[in-house]
């Protein structure tokens, strides 16, 4: 496991995590689990929270660069998202008896589900690194074209008598899971039996068509899916859904986990999201590498400039601050305008186009020191010691 202190002097890649709304004292209150916080920030990454505020779903370009994203806890994902026309959903007196069994997740919050199926659409195009917890794993399954149980108990018909979420005991509760063979659960708990928490009376129906299975419950409910197209951490590849919740998954009374595989999840999801910063890093040196020759010609100066022949008070004072004279100020008057004009310039071009003048500009003043450090070695001794108290005195 990374130490956070250790990384301090490096840039880390971004973990977007979005919020879960609350009432608080009367006021609303934005939060998310400190168990994922924590687990994030061990593992190398830096969690960004994005507020369940409305209006952000529009405003998600702000939050780049994206390296990763991790979605939770939360309520039930909006039956009209995923609504199948050839199965018909609960009738109103079921949804009725739903309500009053699970009261609080039953309030939909459509705004946390457009924010959310934004930004995984947005995984799902891009190849960004995504995991999935209980309601994140619902949502990137509707994202991607799966179905859901709007409630476990009245729709999963089966014999077995798992139970899927016990307010009595909420984080004591456990159920089994079988683990299938070749997946990377398998590989991370080393086991094909576990005892998983769980805290939904929600979950996958339909599989979309491109994920595969890792873990069942008894009673056949999917607890854990991912794309094996897209799993290989190593190159910046992960995309997942867990239906349970490896971080509360913790002996009573500590912080020790039930099974090392819990950490593992997150550790390797990271180890996925570092990879995918590195590669866009990569990308972007290149890009960066084959535009240098045009930042040569954009950048002269000549196609910049504007014409700028009255002279400001402002100019007047910055001639006095300069140590203008009558003799000498023709100078000086050139050189303020040409400071001034140059600012404007600056002014008009993207934050992009400044970018890339500002990592020319650098290049460039690396090969000038490179050249006067390699003319200083060739040199004769007292001619260097000439040379150099030129630059001194310079």
């Amino acid at each position: 496991m990374v130490v956070a202190n250790d990384l301090s002097s490096k840039i880390l890649p971004r973990v977007l995590i979005v919020s879960r709304r609350t009432l608080r004292k009367n006021k609303f209150v934005d939060f998310v689990g400190e168990y994922h916080l924590d687990l994030i920030v061990s593992s190398g990454a830096v969690p960004i929270i994005v507020p369940r505020v409305n209006g952000i779903h529009s405003m998600l370009q702000s939050f780049e660069p994206i390296h990763g994203v991790l979605l939770c806890e939360g309520e039930d994902v909006d039956p009209s998202l995923y609504a199948d026309a050839e199965v018909p959903g609960l009738s109103p007196e079921d949804i009725e008896e739903v309500k009053k069994a699970h009261a609080e997740d039953m309030a939909i919050d459509r705004e946390k589900d457009s924010i959310e199926l934004t930004l995984t659409r947005l995984c799902l195009e891009r190849n960004i690194p995504f995991l999935g917890i209980c309601r994140g794993s619902q949502i990137l399954n509707v994202a991607a074209g799966g179905t859901l149980y709007q409630d476990i108990d009245k729709e999963l018909i089966t014999t077995s008598t798992t139970k899927h979420i016990d307010y009595d005991n909420y984080d004591g509760h456990r159920h089994e899971a079988r683990i299938l063979e070749d997946t990377p659960l398998h590989k991370w708990f080393e086991e094909m039996e576990i005892m998983v928490n769980s805290y939904h009376h929600q979950g996958v129906k339909r599989l979309a068509q491109r994920f595969v299975p890792m873990a069942y419950a008894p009673d056949g409910l999917i607890e854990g899916f991912y794309d094996p197209d897209r799993y290989d951490p190593e190159e910046g590849q992960f995309l997942m859904g867990l239906q349970f919740h490896p971080e509360r998954m913790r002996l009573s009374g500590s912080d020790e986990f039930d099974y090392p595989g819990c950490a593992i999840a997150y550790q390797e999801f990271v180890k996925a999201v570092i990879a995918f910063q590195k590669k866009q890093l990569n990308t972007t040196e290149m890009e960066m590498k084959r535009r240098k020759p045009t930042l040569v010609k954009s950048f002269s100066g000549t196609e910049l400039l504007e014409a700028n022949t009255v002279l400001s008070k402002q100019q007047e004072n910055r001639l006095k601050q300069m140590g203008a004279t009558v003799r000498n100020s023709s100078v000086y008057m050139k050189r303020v305008k040409m400071k001034e004009e140059q600012e404007r310039a600056m002014d008009k071009l993207s934050a992009e186009r400044l970018s890339d003048l500002l990592s020319f500009h650098n290049m460039m003043a690396r090969l000038c020191s490179d050249a006067i450090k390699r003319k200083l070695l060739e040199v004769e001794p007292t001619d260097r010691t000439t040379e150099s108290s030129f630059f001194l005195n310079y």
